[in-house]
């Protein structure tokens, strides 16, 4: 008798369902997310077969849970959860939802599609070490980017020479400079000795002098604060600038890490030729890639699970061409910096980029093109396991040899 398993993941307690190969019901329990939870798991389903030929739906791809069922060789199967929500209607003409249910609709649905469904290869030590740290960095990236945004506008309220002095406001010489002047009453007696002599201190970097960025602190608008708002709102200033300044400088820790670890992963090199610097969007793409080569049957649908192709949806006479929002996002974000970067620094790809403008589109559509096309480069470097070469890349050949031919006629 063949056994098909769904698992309803929770945050305290998962459902499991146990169908047969008939569609009957033979086994409904849940089971604690703990570790002597997770053993009962394993011990429960090894009773109804070999790990390796027993399937187990679950509408995530990762987590502790998923880890755990991998690594004792359970064959996991991923359904997204938009695919359980269509197939909902299918089993209750109300769509009632619970727990207990979707595990049996998750458990059903691989009984009769389970073809259609791919089975989760487990990712090598080395991907998910990487993949961990990006995304960590990425989150804590987004958390900067509040952080700052909200720093930026305290500013404009009542201090917007501050806002104005430096060109990035999370850097670390703004931030030592608004905990040193955060507030116009501190600052008001700031000089060109006074602010050579802190530059000179914090080793500044800047191609601005000390005149022009004086300049940018008085140019702005007045403060109308009064004393005791502008007391308070420094304070606010000094408390923002005392969450930046740690968040900064460990995402430079862990950005160093990360084009450490990159450079020395097995298919470092493969990614890393597309770039001539940025190793961390080349870590990017890496650990969203993954490990597995058959993962992706072809270049267009690596540019469907990265969001860069669109959708198309026809019905008789009417057919639009959409935006694809079901997409890995942190995949799409990877390839427009890959694109956006590329388009300044190598030919083909500002061609592409140009024409895509000529024909009306808009910037991100550009980028998207673009990233269409490098979907097709990157997918036959990763497939035979080589750095991309330009000599070799028909479209850069063909490109140049345009160029060639316009100098020799011009």
């Amino acid at each position: 008798m063949k056994y098909y398993v769904g698992l309803d993941w929770a945050a305290r307690e998962h459902a499991v369902c146990v169908v047969d190969e008939h569609g009957a019901v033979t086994a409904r329990f849940a089971v604690a997310h703990t570790d002597a939870g997770f053993a009962e798991l394993v011990t429960r389903l090894t009773k109804l077969g070999a790990p390796a030929e027993l399937r187990i739906a679950i509408e995530r791809p990762s987590g502790l849970v998923v880890d755990t069922l991998v690594d004792r060789g359970f064959a996991v199967v991923p359904i997204h959860p938009n695919v359980v929500k269509s197939a909902r209607p299918r089993y209750s003409a109300a769509q009632g939802k619970s727990d207990a249910g979707d595990a049996y609709l998750l458990a059903d649905l691989l009984r009769t599609d389970g073809h259609r469904f791919r089975t989760l290869s487990p990712l090598s030590d080395e991907t998910r070490a990487l993949r961990g740290m990006v995304r960590t960095r990425d989150d804590m990236v987004a958390n900067r980017v509040v952080l700052a945004n909200q720093l930026r506008s305290l500013l404009g309220e009542f201090w917007p020479g501050a806002r104005e002095i430096f060109a990035d406001i999370d850097s670390p010489i703004a931030l030592e400079f608004l905990d040193r002047y955060p507030t116009p009453q501190a600052g008001s007696s700031l000089g060109e000795k006074r602010l050579a002599a802190f530059l000179a201190r914090h080793a500044y970097t800047g191609r601005r002098t000390v005149t022009e960025l004086l300049e940018r602190l008085r140019s702005a608008p007045r403060s109308v604060a009064g004393e005791l708002e502008a007391e308070a709102k420094g304070d606010c200033v000094r408390a923002l600038v005392a969450v930046l300044r740690p968040l900064v400088a460990h995402i430079a820790v862990l950005t160093s890490a990360i084009e450490h670890a990159v450079e020395a992963h097995p298919d470092g090199k493969i990614v890393i030729s597309l770039f001539r610097s940025g190793r961390v969007c080349a870590a990017q793409i890496l650990a969203e890639l993954g490990d597995d080569r058959a993962r992706f049957i072809s270049a267009e649908h690596l540019a469907a699970e990265a969001g860069v192709a669109p959708v198309t949806r026809a019905s008789g006479k009417h057919r639009a061409v959409v935006f694809r929002w079901a997409c890995n996002a942190r995949l799409r974000v990877a390839l427009a910096i890959l694109a956006d970067t590329t388009r300044k620094t190598m030919p083909w790809a500002r061609h592409v980029y140009q024409r895509a403008q000529d024909r009306g589109c808009e910037h991100a559509h550009a980028i998207r093109i673009l990233g269409r096309a490098w979907c097709r480069v990157l997918w036959q470097c990763w497939q035979q396991r080589v750095p991309y070469d330009p000599t070799k890349h028909r479209a850069a050949r063909e490109f140049i040899l345009q160029l060639a031919d316009g100098k020799e006629a011009a």
